[in-house]
Parts: C-alpha cells; structure tokens; sequence
C-alpha cells in the first residue's frame, strides 16, 4: 500500500515493491494530473497556443472559462472546511479495484470517494517531487530549468516506456530525469565512433552520469523528426504521405494519433526508429542512486528547493554588477550576431534581473558553451558563481561573434569590390561601343580571324581550305554567344587560322657547319651522319628538302633519340617530339570529330601549331610499341602519314581539310624491326645502329660523359668572363662561342675547394666497360659515371667540412685520381668477372661456344652436349631408339633448330663413320646455359651440329674458337645478323677464331679494321668447310 501526503506533495514508499510502486505511478499520471502550458519567464500563463486560427481561440476561451469556474468551486470548498485535505490517501494495490473506482467516478461525474484529485499541477518549483523517476541521458547540453527544448531518442525500449507513461496519463503528462553524460557528454566514445543510442547506458557503477540534472515534464512524443521554424517550436509527422505540422498547443494525445497514423500509413518507415521528446524542465534535482540501467533507465533522485536571492540592507553590489554586465553582455551580442538575435526572440522579452539564479540559467541556456561549461553553471548553488561562470560564456560567444562579423565584413568587402570592378568594366565597354573605340566580341573575332588569313600568301591557303574558313566566319556572325555551337566554331576556326600556312623555316645547306652540328653532339654514328648531309647536299642543289621517313633501329641507349635534336639544328628546322609507346587511339594521330565534346586534332596538326613552320622536324619515338585495341589501329593510321605520296593531302578529323605535309621530316625510333608492320616498314628509309664497341665507348665517355657528369655535379662550373670581355661588340662575342661550341669543356673550369688532381682516368672508363657496362648504348655507362663524381662530390665537401663519412662513402686512398685499382671503392664489385665458362684449353667433350645476338648487343652462348647411355632388356638388346632432350628456356624457332641440327649430326656422323653406332646407342642432351633468359633465333644451327659430333667423334673444340650461322637440312650454312655484336662479343672473350656463313662476308668487310685485327675469320657456305676448321681434316 502506498501513502501519498497531499500537502507536502512528496512520497513514501512502505511494503510495496518497486514494479507495484511504478505501475502505482503509472495509474496515478492516468488519473490525477492535468496537461499545463510551457513555461517561460516573466511570461503569464496564457492559453499554451501558437495558431492563430478561430477553433483555437474558441477552445481556450472554453478552457479559461472552465478553469475559473474550477477556481471558484474549489475556493469556496476551502472556505468551508476546517480541514483542507485528509493527511493521507490509500490507493489499493490491485488495479483492477482503481480502475473499477474509476470508471464510477464517470458514471457519476464526481470524484472518487478515496482519492482527492487536484484541480491542476503546479509548474516549475510548483511541480510535484517524485524520488523515482526514469533517468534519461542527453548529450552536447544539460536541461536549463525553466526552458523548453526537444530531446531525439533512438533506442526503442527508451521510446516505448516513455510512449506508454504519456500515452497512458489521462491529460498527456509524464516526468523524467534528465542528465548530461559524463563519460561522452558530446556524443562521441573516446575511440571517436558516434553514439548510436545516448539515451543508454550499460554499467553503472562507472557513474556514467553528472550528478546534478533537471526534473522535466514530457509535454510531447512524437515519431519522426522536430523542426523548428520562425513561429515557434513544432513537430512533424508523415500522414498520408504529407508534411503534417502541429503546434505546441495541440495534446500530446494528437501527436501521438498522428504518429500512430504514420506507422499504419508508411509500414514502419526506418525514420519511426527515432522519435522526438518536447521537454519542459523545472527544477534541479540531484541523482541519488541508478536503480536499473534498463533500457529505460531507473534512477532516485532528490529535488532542489527553490533558490531564492534576498537582498540584505540594500542592493548587493557585485550581483548588482554581474547582472548588469550580463544584460550588456546580451545586447551587445544581439548587435552583432543576427543569428543570436533571432534565437533570443524565442525567448520571452521581459528578464527578472532581481533573480540572479534564472538570470544565470537564462545566459547560460542561450550561449553555444562547451557541455562541462554549462553543467558547471547547472550545479553552482551560489548566485554570485553562478552568474560569474554564466558571464564567461557570454564573454566568449560575443569575441566569436567579434570574429564572425570581422569574417564576413572582409567577404563583403572583397564582393563588392568584384562587383565594383565588374559595373564599371561594363560601363566601360558601353561607352566605348557608343563612341565606335571598340566592338562587341564577335565581331572583334572575326576581325581577329581576317588580320590572321592576312599574313598568309594568297597561294598558301587551298580554295577548299579558304571556302571553308569564309563559311565557318559567316555562321559565326550568326550565332548567339552564350549558344554551344558558338563555342564549337570559334574552336574551329581557331585551329584553322593558326596552322602555318605556307610558313617554313630557312633551312641550312652548309654541309660543314651541318657537320660540325653532328660532330659537336654525338660521337660515331656515322651512318645516319651521311645520310643527313646527303639531304643537305640534295637540298642545295634543288633549292628544297623534302620530307623523308628516316627509322632509327637500335638497341636502348645508342643515342637515337638525342640524335633527332642534332639533326634539326643541324638542318635548321624546328625540332618536334612525339612518343607513340603504348599509343592504341587512332584520335590521337587524326584526331577527333568535332561532334565530340572537347575534341582536338591530332598530334600531327598540334605540333604544327606549335612549331609555328610548315617544315619542322617531326621525331615519333618508340613505333615498334604502338598499342591496338577497340579504338582502332595507330600504325594503320601513320600509313597515311608517313607515305610521301600521300601526306601532301593529310585531313585530319577535326579539321577535315587538306593538309601539306610533304615538307615535314620523320623520323622514327625503334629497338625491333620485328614488331613494327610491315606495310608501315616499307614506307621509311631504315637505318641500324649498332651498339657501340669498346673504343667507341671509352671515347664516348671522356669527351662527353665525363665532362657532363662533372658539369652537372658542381665538379665544373662556367668561367667568369672579366670586364674587358663584357664591353665587346656583340658579333665578336658570337664569333667566339662558335669557335669553342665544339669544346664545351673549355667554358668550365674546376670549382673552388676541387683538387686539381681529381680525375677519372683512362684505366677506370676501361674497366668500367669490359666489367661493369657491357651493354651495347652508353646509358648505363653514364648512371656509374654520375655515380662516381657524386662521391668524389660527398668526399671533397666532407673533408672541407671536417664531416665523417661512413666506411662505404670515405675515401680509402691518398689520392683524388680514379684509377682501375680503387674503382671498386666508388662502385663496388665487378658485375662481370669473366667472359668464359670453361677456361682450359680445349674444351671438354661436346662443349662449343656460339655468338648471339641480343638487343643489348652481343654475348657468347655456350651449347653444351652430354650422351646418356641406353640400358638393354633380358635378350641384352638395348631398349628404345636415339632421343635428344632439348633445355635452357628456348624458342620455338630455336627448338626446331636442335632438332635440325641432330639430323644432320647423325647424316654427317654417317658420312665420317658408317660403322659409328653412338646416336643409335645413346641419348643425347642439349643445354643452353643461363636458363633464366629467353632464348630463340636460328643462328646456333651450325653450333649445336659441332657439338653433338664432338660427343661422337670424341674429339674436344678449340677453346679460341666460336661460330654462328643457320644450318638447314642438307647442311648449308645460312646467313644470319648482328655481325659487328656478335664480332665484338668474340673479342670481348678473347677469341681468336671466328666462322661466319659465306653470305656475311660482305657484312664482315664493313666492320672497321680494329675489330678485324688479330682475328682468324672463315666464311662457310656448307658444313664440311665448318667441320674443317672445328676438327681438321
């Protein structure tokens, strides 16, 4: 049984267990309360409605007219009785009992004869003091009493326990205790992930909670969402599909059967997860003990009295001043901010300033302070604190306001300067239309595009090409500017006007200055040398050079790149670059359509513009890698360019007009003629470049290389020119740099703090290319020259610094000159130690060595044969039939050439011995070593036959001799390539004997007589010549 003691409102529990006392609480809420307004400062009570429509205003009519009959009646019962009210109420445990009292107390219009109902519950300190209530958690901010704000709840035993308390409470009301989290007062865990369900928590002895919070009255519960507009606080709900919008002086009994509308209507939309509590704090109350940590959340509490400030002898002069300030302090931010202004206009406008304590919470309520700030000032009892920290929150929202208004007042003042510049630009343009100094754009194009076909000669521009530009300026003047077509022409006729139209560049015909040019830049290369001052020489003499398709074919770092440059300087053109590696969009060399968005011509077209001539010199690198996919066939479309016949008449997509490009000279880069088309082959004049040999290299890098790498590092720097030199005339100063362009290194000298003595010397460079830098280009030989000097660089800026170097980076000998002895100290150990497997003279049985070639030069390939002996069965015959096993990651073209090679092995083995039974007694294993890199080609043929035969006839090869050459059936011996790489990988491994197929001598002859010193070389045109020469007669 529960006592409730009327007059002092507050309550005792005694054999009643807590689910009885709150389903007691429950009953109670149903019964005895009455729905009241919200609550504001300084405000009357008013009729707690914010439309302003004609039922409402009649509805609260009726409802003041009832409340004062009800104020009447129940002051004329307290005249009446001596004793107010009985001292206690009992309520019967069982509801079945209260609701059946109930439900006569409607039938006869009266109350009950054992409760007493109370006319109406009083609000803020009035409030009834309940010491159960259900605790909610709130994050960002405490609950300020007195002010009424919306809470979102998604946990939905939270949302279902509270629905129930409002919905069962016979006028909408319910009570719970709100506190601030202490563990996440922001919302966010300390692992920085949102908190999904604030409202809960799941262990309370970590008390999760400030102890201080507010006694809050539910005055709506709606699913959804809450949104605040200019009128007023309100909530929206989803009903039949619509925005339905009620006010707060609607029931929560409304909100309710809107929401439970929208569940029926919606199917259980994902947003009736959450729902939004309208909460009317009134007092403060402390959190005693957490009962349950639910879901909903069970706590006891104790309320607050109310805090009342009695001025003692006159007027408290510092809460005099702290109040003062604070109203300053909120003028003065309403000036500034807008946003604060509108927010304080929710709020009542008349502030009792003689009550420090809800002056404070009333500071404190409408600043944007931290959640520690405002709890602070929720749990100060004393006025003068209260209001000091209230004032400190004041204080930093009105600098923030300080600094938001500097923000936009320096925005404001960059607009409107924009908009300044941007009235009297166009005021300027009318005035100058108006006094006929200038025209509008368009025709301030089209002039543009008429002063531009002025410059070109009449006979440079086709007719095709005129009509169509003077059709494509007509159409422009009839186009609207801001009309995309006006943009597509405009494009257009931009690319058309801009092309050099019968411009060329004055080409030089000075066939030694040319040479000059070529020398200056490039050592050797003396093939593509010639056949450049041949287009000199024939250029002279007919007045022009036409434009040819010249294709450098080479290994990497041959210089075939960097050769391009030289030849247009040495020619006199504008010098173009290009790569088409990978290239697999036929657009990219014709260009797009113009119905495309962003199209643009070609590479071809652009370089032209570019260039700004008509005869440049175009250098399309890597065209033996052109890609080919969905959008079509590169190397099909440079056919057209690159055919001297036909490029004279080249239209590009996006211009679609003829285009000269007769006088422009290719040329092309390849590492393998392979892989380039054959159609697209046979339009260019081809020329091989082979890698460089030893003394090619070794002069290379001492002219060159060397000198670049210490110009490039700071071991060089240029020359000072004396005052003397800097007054003479212009001419003799140009005179002088042509006479020294051949020796760049004469305008360097050392820098200071070098040794004089530093130097890379000859023995180094050697020994970097016989044992680092075998390749065939010089560009590796380049990266250990770079590598060298830049140490040299860290030594000599060490020492001058007195720094220490690690034992890999300090120099090791006494002296600054790199020698083949200490070149190990600057880039380690030799990559190459030897050039021969087998050392010993003669080889072991069925071991001959081969030459290859590869596309970093050539190399030495050994073919090695071993005999595997056949078993025999029980008659002692021996089992199967001859069998060769092929290894070493070989080609198919090389595969077949084993096989070959055994059938002419065994043919030839036939023709020495007939009697010789080796092949049909014993298996036979070919290997060719270093089988990590692919292999393939026909050049081992004759190689592989001589080993095979030395395993026959037992008879060991010469270890000073190597071969290549094709073998075919019947044993001839066919030509093969790469006689200059393969000659210079022989003498590289020191051999002395060389076989070649007959038809390569003419290769041979070619080859300088350094190559061809000391060396024994025999042309073969069958096999027995090679079996001569490998085993005697």
């Amino acid at each position: 049984m529960l006592r409730i003691i009327s007059k002092s409102a507050s309550f005792s529990r005694t054999n009643t267990s807590s689910s009885s006392w709150r389903q007691v609480v429950l009953n109670q809420h149903q019964h005895n309360f009455q729905h009241h307004r919200p609550f504001f400062w300084g405000a009357s009570s008013g009729s707690g409605s914010d439309n302003n429509n004609n039922d409402d205003k009649k509805k609260d009519k009726g409802d003041k007219v009832k409340e004062q009959k009800d104020n009447e009646t129940n002051k004329k019962n307290d005249d009446a009785k001596e004793d107010p009210a009985p001292s206690s109420i009992s309520v019967e445990d069982d509801p079945s009992s209260s609701n059946k009292s109930d439900s006569n107390n409607k039938k006869k219009g009266g109350s009950s004869s054992s409760l007493i109902l109370p006319s109406r519950l009083g609000h803020g300190d009035e409030s009834p003091r309940y010491p159960h209530l259900i605790g909610l958690p709130v994050i960002s901010r405490p609950l300020f009493p007195g002010i009424i704000t919306s809470v979102t709840l998604s946990d939905s035993a939270t949302i279902d326990a509270l629905e129930k308390l409002t919905s069962n409470t016979q006028h909408s009301n319910g009570y719970v205790g709100v506190f601030l989290r202490k563990d996440s007062p922001s919302g966010m865990s300390d692992g920085g992930v949102i908190l999904d369900t604030p409202e809960v928590i799941t262990d309370a002895s970590t008390n999760p909670l400030y102890k201080v919070g507010t006694f809050a009255q539910i005055h709506r519960l709606a699913r959804g969402t809450v949104g605040v507009g200019p009128s007023g606080l309100h909530t929206r709900n989803r009903f039949g599909g619509k925005a339905v919008t009620t006010n707060l002086g609607s029931t929560a009994s409304d909100a309710t059967k809107l929401s439970s509308s929208d569940d029926d209507e919606s199917d259980d939309e994902d947003e009736d997860k959450t729902a939004t509590l309208l909460l009317l704090a009134h007092r403060r109350i402390d959190l005693t003990s957490i009962d349950s940590v639910g879901p909903p959340i069970d706590v006891t509490v104790s309320h607050w009295d109310r805090l009342d400030y009695n001025f003692k002898g006159g007027v408290d002069d510092t809460i005099r001043a702290l109040t003062n300030e604070i109203l300053s302090t909120i003028r003065e931010i309403a000036t500034l901010n807008s946003l604060f202004r509108e927010h304080i206009s929710f709020f009542p406008t008349r502030i009792d300033a003689n009550d420090p304590y809800r002056l404070a919470d009333f500071a404190a309520s409408i600043t944007t302070g931290t959640p520690e700030e405002l709890q602070a000032v929720l749990e100060e009892r004393d006025a003068e604190m209260r209001l000091h920290k209230a004032l400190v929150l004041l204080s930093k929202e009105r600098e923030v306001s300080k600094l938001q208004q500097e923000i936009q007042a320096k925005v404001e003042e960059k607009m409107t300067e924009a908009q300044r510049k941007y009235f009297l630009t166009e005021q300027l343009k009318s005035i100058k239309k108006e006094l006929g100094m200038e025209k509008d754009d368009k025709e301030a194009l089209i002039q543009k595009y008429r002063k531009k076909l002025k410059t070109y000669s009449k006979d440079a521009i086709s007719q095709e090409v005129m009509e169509t530009i003077d059709s494509e300026i007509e159409k422009l003047s009839t186009l609207e500017k801001n009309s995309s077509e006006f943009n597509v022409t405009r494009s257009y006729l931009d690319w058309l006007t801009n092309i050099p139209w019968g411009i060329f560049s004055k080409e030089n015909f000075d066939i030694r200055d040319a040479r000059k040019v070529l020398d200056r830049d490039h050592y050797g290369l003396d093939e593509v040398k010639d056949t450049i001052l041949q287009f000199i020489a024939v250029g002279k003499l007919k007045g022009t050079v036409q434009g040819k398709i010249l294709c450098l074919a080479g290994p990497p770092g041959t210089g075939k790149t960097s050769i391009g440059k030289s030849v247009a300087d040495a020619l006199g053109r504008k010098f173009y670059r290009f790569s088409v590696g990978g290239l697999s969009d036929v657009s990219e060399i014709k260009g797009h359509r113009r119905t495309y968005v962003g199209a643009m011509p070609g590479k071809l077209i652009q370089c032209l513009k570019s260039i700004g001539t008509s005869n440049p010199l175009v250098l399309i690198d890597e065209i033996d890698k052109l890609g080919r996919d969905h959008r079509g066939d590169p190397s099909s479309a440079l056919l057209e360019v690159l055919d001297p016949s036909q490029n004279s008449m080249f239209r590009d997509h996006f211009l679609d007009v003829p285009v000269d490009l007769s006088q422009v000279l290719f040329m092309c880069t390849a590492n393998d003629l392979e892989r380039i088309p054959g159609p697209l082959l046979d339009r260019m004049e081809v020329i091989r470049l082979s890698g460089y040999d030893v003394p090619e290299k070794l002069a290379i890098a001492e002219q060159y290389l060397v000198p670049k790498a210490m110009r490039e590092n700071g071991i060089l720097s240029k020359q000072e020119k004396e005052e003397e030199e800097e007054e003479v005339e212009d001419s003799d100063i140009k005179q002088e740099e042509n006479e020294t362009s051949k020796h760049d290194s004469d305008l360097y000298t050392r820098t200071k703090g070098v040794p004089e003595s530093l130097s890379i010397e000859k023995s180094a460079l050697e020994s970097l290319v016989r044992w680092y830098c075998r390749e065939a280009g010089v560009r590796n030989l380049s990266k250990h020259i770079d590598k060298i000097v830049r140490k040299l660089a860290l030594q000599i800026v060490a020492e001058d610094e007195g720094a220490e170097l690690t034992e890999k980076s300090a120099r090791k000998s006494n002296t600054w000159s790199v020698t083949d002895s200490n070149l190990n100290e600057y880039v380690g150990k030799p990559i190459f130690t030897s050039d021969r497997m087998y050392e010993k003279d003669p080889l072991p049985h069925g071991i001959v060595m081969g030459l290859a070639w590869t596309s970093m030069g050539g190399s030495a390939l050994y073919i090695e044969t071993q005999s595997i002996k056949r078993g025999v069965d029980s008659d002692g015959k021996r089992r199967g039939g001859g069998m060769l096993k092929v290894t070493g990651q070989l080609g198919k073209v090389m595969e077949e050439s084993t096989q070959i090679s055994y059938t002419v092995a065994r043919a030839r083995l036939a023709e020495i011995d007939e009697k010789n039974t080796y092949y049909d007694d014993n298996d036979i294993h070919m290997h060719v070593p270093e089988g990590a890199t692919p292999k393939d080609g026909p050049s081992a043929g004759i190689t592989m036959v001589t080993a095979m035969l030395s395993l026959a006839l037992d008879k060991p090869i010469r270890n000073d001799l190597a071969m290549t050459g094709e073998i075919s059936l019947t044993g001839k011996v066919l030509p093969v390539g790469g006689i200059k790489e393969k000659t210079m990988a022989a003498r590289r491994a020191g051999i002395k004997c060389l076989i070649f197929p007959a038809a390569n001598k003419r290769d041979y002859d070619e080859l300088p007589d350094y190559l061809k010193d000391g060396l024994e070389v025999h042309f073969a045109d069958d096999y027995s010549t090679v079996r001569e020469v490998a085993f005697g007669s």
